[in-house]
């Protein structure tokens, strides 16, 4: 993934390592540079990549706030929306018995129900959220602010990585909501598979933090072993960076969209969460325990990262991706 950071970057870089955990100063970053991220598919993703994994690499915590907030700006772009302003989040998993639905009162839309997983919904000004609107699902805007919105405290979360992005379930009664795009719309728009990426550029940047303590403990030892784990991550971070890379022209140059986008999405997603997976073993496996005992801050990345490229769905995304596969070849031979 080769793209110059632009000038203002340097001082978001630098702010994120002071940041730590604290997430009042982290949701001031997401509102202060959220806006300059380059919009996706328009010239500037790698850029808007290269950002992301720079911020990652000093600061997970900062990395995922300021990706989701970003990631909400971007939708609303994508629909035609003006960039708001406030801190933002998208809420979109789906948990049962959990349900949101969306109906008509009075001419206006209200949600009504609970949403799971809403990332530090208690703290931020407005989110996306999706429910079901008849058959399908809708987005929709929502102020976060309302009265009808209740956060559950988070009590329940014992998360060791990301310790401050806590996630909670969402009550809404009658809440106010403006649809952003048809139904459908949210999932079948390029953008959904082009967001997945961005957060694979997170995944990237933070194993590159670990790759850095790495290589330095490397550098410090003599023999052949410590080099062998240095080069084994180092082959494969070549390896994500290259796939973020190419997919980052792709989506440029408007290939891809539909079917394409989502291929695109399913192999890039992968190939860096293997990386970032190798890089925290063959760390480990270098390391030992002493840095997981002693190290604040390696152990904090080894945590946040473990965590956070859970949002890799494993076995279920490569399944898709080997059956998308299987069908490309019959429609190439169709044409």
């Amino acid at each position: 993934m080769k793209a110059e950071l632009p000038g203002w970057a340097q001082r978001l870089i630098d702010a994120s390592q002071a940041a730590g955990e604290d997430i009042g100063a982290v949701l001031r970053l997401a509102e202060d540079y959220g806006k300059r991220l380059p919009l996706p598919g328009r010239g500037g993703t790698a850029s808007r990549w290269a950002v992301l994994a720079a911020v990652s690499e000093r600061n997970l915590t900062v990395a995922r706030v300021l990706e989701a907030h970003s990631d909400a700006l971007a939708i609303l772009a994508e629909s035609g929306a003006p960039v708001p302003d406030g801190t933002w989040g998208v809420f979109a998993a789906e948990a049962p018995p959990h349900r949101l639905e969306a109906s008509d009162r009075g001419g206006a839309t209200v949600l009504t129900g609970v949403k799971p997983w809403c990332s530090l919904a208690g703290h931020l000004d407005a989110a996306l959220v999706t429910a079901h609107a008849g058959e399908s699902r809708q987005l929709f805007r929502v102020n976060l602010h309302d009265p009808s919105v209740r956060a559950d405290p988070p009590d329940g979360w014992v998360a060791r990585g990301l310790r401050t992005v806590t996630s909670v379930a969402v009550s809404f009664d009658a809440t106010p909501a403006e649809p952003v795009g048809a139904p459908g719309w949210y999932l079948s728009r390029p953008g959904f598979a082009w967001g997945g990426m961005g957060v694979a550029a997170c995944w990237h940047g933070g194993a590159r933090g670990l790759q850095e303590t790495l290589r330095r403990a490397s550098a410090a030892r003599t023999g052949e072993l410590p080099a062998l784990h240095a080069g084994i991550v180092d082959a494969a971070l070549f390896g994500s960076a290259a796939a973020l890379g190419h997919a980052a022209e792709l989506i440029d140059a408007g290939k891809a969209e539909g079917t394409a986008g989502d291929v695109l999405g399913l192999q890039a997603r992968a190939v860096v969460a293997d990386a970032v997976e190798r890089t925290i073993r063959q760390a480990g496996h270098a390391l030992g325990p002493a840095p997981l005992a002693f190290d604040e801050d390696y152990a904090r990345r080894v945590a946040d990262l473990e965590l956070y490229v859970r949002q890799h769905h494993g076995e279920r995304d490569l399944a898709r991706l080997g059956a998308a596969s299987s069908v490309r070849p019959q429609q190439q031979s169709a044409r």
